[in-house]
């Protein structure tokens, strides 16, 4: 039933003659609602891009969550044809490439500059390539996401023993360290996340930044809003392209394509860290108190969150390598940022 509904939708969008190289129309869905703040329109943007730099050449139609398929089998219906573009957070495909979740969010893990980095300069691309290959999909990391906020709270965290229990939406290596400290997580699409709070279905939420958490009002509904996001200080959002399709399209196209992405990443990193402190006084002035966690609740989440990724490379070989390269990266050239450190008084 799932082939027979996924062939009709590619029948329906009009792409059985994507593999042609004079196809110009392509359709990408993204896993967000477009009206979700910076990451909605980050496809859209994309796409406008593509075409100015194609003198309109290549025309891709931006399709929201769940109009052509569910958020979460974006990447299935992108890797078998049904649709020919894609635009995620990486993470989500971590349960069939169990590197995206490093890539999608590395708790402790490189400032956005550094990960910028590592994933043009270091080798980090290359690795990540490889995971995609075996599912006929091609990768453009296309969207750069600054920290994230720790998340939204109905519950005060004072110490460690009140994670334990408590029933929260979060994504990734993030969800599996606070599960080894007690938390009952679970993974929610965004369009479902504001009634899973307000229905008491879970007791906190982490989504991303200040700019894009308060497109979905949780602050109407929530209590306190913690900081640090140390399960995602920076992330990845990408493009995915069907690979018939990427290798059908001419290497000027696909140049563009890529460039469009450098120039998405670089709209996207001003406009986010212009936009953090007056989403957070909004948050304020709605009544929600602004904390960050307790020391002791960090030490112990860094603590776990190092065993997690140990036992994830562990098990893959190309986690492993990711992980071992980022690592390796950071190491060497933070070097350059703890040089530049300035006094604090």
């Amino acid at each position: 039933m799932r082939k027979f509904l996924l062939a009709a939708i590619a029948a329906a969008v009009g792409i059985a003659g994507m593999s042609s190289a004079s196809a110009k129309d392509y359709d990408l869905q993204s896993v967000f609602g477009l009206q979700v703040p910076s990451i909605g329109q980050s496809p859209v943007r994309w796409a406008e891009r593509v075409a100015l730099m194609t003198n309109n050449e290549i025309k891709i139609k931006v399709h929201g969550a769940g109009e052509l398929v569910p958020p979460f089998e974006v990447f299935g219906a992108v890797s078998s044809g049904a649709i020919p573009m894609g635009f995620d957070w990486i993470g989500y495909w971590a349960d069939r490439i169990p590197v995206a979740n490093l890539v999608g969010s590395m708790p402790f893990g490189p400032p956005p500059e550094l990960f910028l980095g590592w994933m043009f300069q270091g080798g980090g691309l290359e690795i990540i390539q490889k995971a995609y290959d075996p599912h006929n999909v091609k990768v453009l990391p296309c969207h750069l996401v600054v920290a994230e906020a720790g998340g939204w709270f109905n519950k005060e965290i004072k110490s460690v023993d009140d994670l334990k229990g408590l029933n929260m939406r979060i994504a990734g290596l993030g969800a599996k360290t606070m599960a080894r400290l007690g938390a009952n997580t679970q993974l929610i699409p965004a369009g479902e996340i504001f009634v899973s709070l307000e229905r008491g279905r879970i007791e906190a939420v982490e989504f991303s930044a200040p700019q894009l958490d308060i497109g979905f009002g949780l602050q109407k509904i929530a209590k306190f809003y913690y900081f640090p996001g140390w399960h995602q200080p920076a992330s990845w959002d990408s493009i995915i392209i069907n690979m018939d399709v990427w290798k059908s399209l001419t290497p000027k196209h696909q140049r563009i394509m890529t460039e469009a992405c450098h120039a998405n990443i670089t709209y996207n990193m001003y406009d986010q860290v212009n936009a953090q402190v007056a989403a957070i006084e909004k948050i304020e002035q709605a009544g929600v108190k602004i904390v960050r966690f307790p020391d002791e609740v960090l030490a112990a989440l860094k603590k776990e969150a190092q065993q997690v990724m140990k036992e994830e490379a562990e098990k893959d070989p190309l986690f492993k390598e990711a992980y071992e390269s980022l690592t390796a990266y950071v190491t060497r050239v933070g070097r350059w940022y703890d040089l530049q450190q300035l006094p604090q008084n």
